[in-house]
């Protein structure tokens, strides 16, 4: 009976692959391992697998549908041409997650302009009752005073409101500690509080 003996050179491959795609979900590995392989339409699935949640995070930052959607698309553009850098210390969201922000704040950087007034049609007959009138200009009101939060803050807050995302996971999209991200996240609520309560902040 032969014995098959990997030769090092193996191995290494092996063991890099494995480090690469530790921590990665199953499907996200399969997609990674694929599109790395020269399966371009391989990242059409990590497009589709997380394309409502990223928009859904640059919409949450600059509040406006057509930008969002500008920037959602760069996140995934970025994504593409980076996926070769793509090491497996973090989960793949963690990482996508990371360009996502950044990618927000460097659109903040670069087009600083008060936060857009939100034009809701709340004369919609099928919004007659005056409770889901009241929530929608909840929400309006939630949405503008994220929009008046530092960058940082708010990116902070969106993450764990909106995405549910750990401290941890947080602190790994960030690239900061975990003290950092509880530090910001609770000046965050602070200065939320205060604006819909009505107070003044500057």
């Amino acid at each position: 009976m032969t014995t098959l003996t990997a030769s090092p050179a193996m191995l290494s491959a092996v063991a890099e692959s494995a480090r690469r795609t530790a921590g990665l979900r199953e499907d996200d590995r399969q997609a990674v391992e694929a599109c790395l392989g020269g399966d371009t339409q391989a990242f059409d699935q990590i497009v589709e697998r997380y394309q409502r949640n990223v928009y859904r995070l640059c919409y949450r930052y600059v509040n406006n549908h057509f930008d969002a959607s500008d920037m959602a698309q760069e996140v995934f553009l970025r994504a593409y041409k980076a996926l070769s850098k793509f090491r497996g210390d973090s989960a793949f969201s963690t990482w996508l997650y990371r360009i996502a922000v950044n990618t927000c704040l460097n659109f903040r950087s670069a087009n600083r302009r008060p936060v857009e007034e939100l034009s809701e049609n709340l004369t919609d007959k099928r919004r007659g009752a005056l409770e889901e009138i009241e929530r929608e200009e909840r929400a309006v009101r939630v949405r503008e005073a994220i929009g008046h939060l530092p960058d940082k803050q708010r990116a902070t807050l969106i993450l764990r409101m909106y995405h549910d995302l750990s401290m941890e996971e947080i602190a790994g999209v960030m690239g900061s500690s975990i003290g950092t991200v509880k530090a910001n996240l609770f000046h965050a609520l602070s200065k939320m509080r205060k604006r819909l309560g009505g107070d003044e902040e500057e």
